[in-house]
């Protein structure tokens, strides 16, 4: 159990510093954006070569290495969608009178290039490990990918809690593609699969038979799912995660006095 606890605590760590790192750099003035997505281009080209060597071998080391490096290409998408560079064609807020099959089809042009960059990334992804004896690193991306398109699902569809201060300023429009209800009949499909996932995976570790490799790569990725589970849990709970990343969402506070005193600061293209 102690040696468990490492890739759990490695999986814990680097969800929560990562996601607060990304929050920091996008609430930064808007001329750092540049310079801020040219570097997670270059950290996204060096995720995929570390993915790309660790998937050819089953060392303990090389579970981490690929667990890390599937976050890192996993980070390029977050920092493109945030920052306003990879959206949608549609940057305008859902028209109050729009339901049904209309508002879906806006929602789906609000983040149509951040869906189109995803399915590049997923296949770059699998390219790189394609039938290779290390997987972490595909399933770590397949978890998240997974995860993340069933959280927007469930928000444009009706949750309790939105989190919607988890976007910046010029993404707030689509806060209005979003639905507030206490459920919908998605989520709990969502937890039930996910966590029957989670179960299988658990299984195959308390069974023993797993080698240190495939325990630390199942635990990392068992980790992440469970940080997934427990995010969708908080949609409908009436508490906020906003705490957890006071210090990665503090650098918001500098916008506006930047941009009022940077007239030469232009807007995300």
């Amino acid at each position: 159990m102690q040696l468990s606890a490492w890739p759990l605590a490695y999986a814990i760590f680097i969800w929560w510093f990562s996601t607060g790192v990304i929050l920091y750099l996008n609430g930064l003035p808007r001329y750092t954006f540049k310079f801020t997505m040219v570097s997670a281009s270059a950290v996204c080209a060096l995720g995929l070569f570390g993915l790309a060597v660790s998937s050819t071998e089953t060392t303990v080391a090389s579970a981490y290495c690929a667990f890390t490096c599937a976050l890192l290409v996993w980070a390029w998408q977050e920092i493109a969608f945030l920052l306003g560079w990879v959206t949608g064609p549609n940057r305008e807020p859902c028209p109050p009178d729009v339901r049904g099959w209309q508002r879906t089809k806006a929602a789906l042009q609000a983040v149509l290039h951040h869906e189109i960059a995803l399915v590049v990334l997923a296949a770059a992804v699998l390219a790189v490990t394609w039938q290779q004896p290390n997987q972490t690193g595909w399933w770590t991306f397949a978890v998240l990918w997974t995860m993340r398109q069933s959280a927007k699902l469930n928000v444009f569809l009706g949750v309790r809690n939105l989190s919607e201060s988890f976007l910046p300023p010029h993404l707030k429009y689509l806060g209005s593609y979003f639905a507030h209800r206490p459920m919908n009949a998605l989520l709990p499909i969502s937890l039930i699969g996910a966590s029957a996932v989670l179960v299988l995976i658990m299984q195959s570790l308390v069974a023993g038979s797993s080698s240190p490799f495939e325990a630390v790569s199942l635990l990392l990725v068992a980790s992440l799912l469970g940080l997934a589970i427990i995010e969708h849990i908080f949609m409908v709970m009436p508490l906020s995660l906003e705490s957890l990343w006071k210090w990665g969402l503090s650098s918001r506070r500098m916008d506006p006095v930047e941009l009022q005193s940077r007239p030469d600061v232009n807007p995300v293209p």
